[in-house]
């Protein structure tokens, strides 16, 4: 079968922009705008007469995206976008791919809580505030509601905080978790490093075996990043099959000797799923937090590019971002 970009037809690419949610815009290579799909014109209505991609970002996440846009390189990071309607901006992950017309096309996609969970937290958020009101008649009944109350709020925390699958963070509280780190490893100058954790060929796993097997894979892969991880060490689904664990206080050393624990045990542990025993190996890419020159967004890119380079290397290994 070949690459879906050569099966598609050219006269449906239009279409295909319309309907996809990422937001997809077409610039100059300073940052002009040229054409966008719909799923961009939201921000644009916000501020009809902006005319550059830079506008779009708060101030806090502008310089990077300039910094990012004079590369000239393919970026990948992590940042708010401005909405409508909404007092802070949207996290989106965002692309930008050089093209050979020195243009360059941008794209973001909105970093989503999963669609069922995000209806249970409301659902434990209208509860809450039923209780709130019913702890107004007695102070014997406040004092009851306000234990259940908390109870709840206990809850809905959990469901905000993990992976549904894994049960490891989910990527909103992986990735503040990072921030978090490196503004700590800035403020007492102690070391910080991390590692991107990939499992290789899962879409094999998923297209043989089907996606209740590949779920359980990835479950698998998780129970061995809690139990072979140490504390205070933290462990995430970041997306898809990508986990990132984040390492205080932790030199490029330490870092090594976990991922090379994890490759060993995580390519000798065989799933036995719906009859079928299934066994998966994981590229892993390491990159050590390089104090007052670099933010959470270009350290994670560091470990991203290093753990495609492992991949490249073979599969089933781990490479440093020097």
């Amino acid at each position: 079968m070949g690459k879906l970009e050569q099966l598609i037809s050219p006269s449906y690419v239009g279409e295909l922009l319309e309907n996809i949610r990422a937001m997809v815009v077409l610039m100059e290579s300073d940052g002009t705008l040229i054409s966008w799909n719909g799923a961009f014109e939201s921000y644009k209505i916000i501020y009809p007469s902006a005319n550059k991609m830079g506008d779009f970002f708060p101030t806090t996440d502008k310089h990077q995206f300039l910094m990012n846009l004079n590369s000239k390189v393919r970026q990948r990071w992590n940042a708010g976008l401005t909405q409508q309607g909404e007092e802070q901006p949207r996290y989106c992950t965002c692309t930008l791919i050089p093209m050979q017309d020195e243009r360059i096309l941008f794209i973001a996609e909105k970093v989503e809580t999963d669609s069922d969970f995000q209806e249970i937290i409301e659902r434990l958020g209208r509860r809450v505030k039923l209780f709130q009101i019913e702890s107004d008649f007695t102070k014997k009944i406040a004092r009851n509601k306000q234990v259940e109350m908390e109870s709840v709020m206990v809850q809905a925390k959990e469901v905000a905080q993990i992976d549904p699958l894994t049960f490891l963070l989910n990527r909103r509280m992986i990735v503040r978790e990072l921030q978090d780190e490196v503004l700590r490893a800035e403020r007492y100058n102690t070391l910080l490093t991390i590692s991107v954790l990939d499992i290789d060929h899962f879409k094999s796993v998923n297209d043989t075996y089907g996606h209740l097997v590949g779920d359980e894979v990835l479950r698998q892969v998780a129970y061995n990043l809690r139990d072979h991880t140490r504390q205070p060490d933290l462990a995430g689904r970041y997306g898809g099959e990508e986990f990132l664990i984040l390492l205080p206080s932790s030199d490029l050393t330490a870092a090594t000797k976990q991922a090379s624990r994890l490759c060993k045990q995580i390519s000798e542990t065989t799933s036995h799923i719906q009859g079928h025993s299934i066994t998966v190996t994981v590229s892993i890419g390491i990159a050590q937090l390089r104090s007052g020159m670099e933010t959470w967004d270009t350290l994670l890119n560091r470990a991203d590019n290093a753990m495609y380079e492992a991949k490249r290397s073979g599969r089933n290994r781990w490479f440093v971002s020097e």
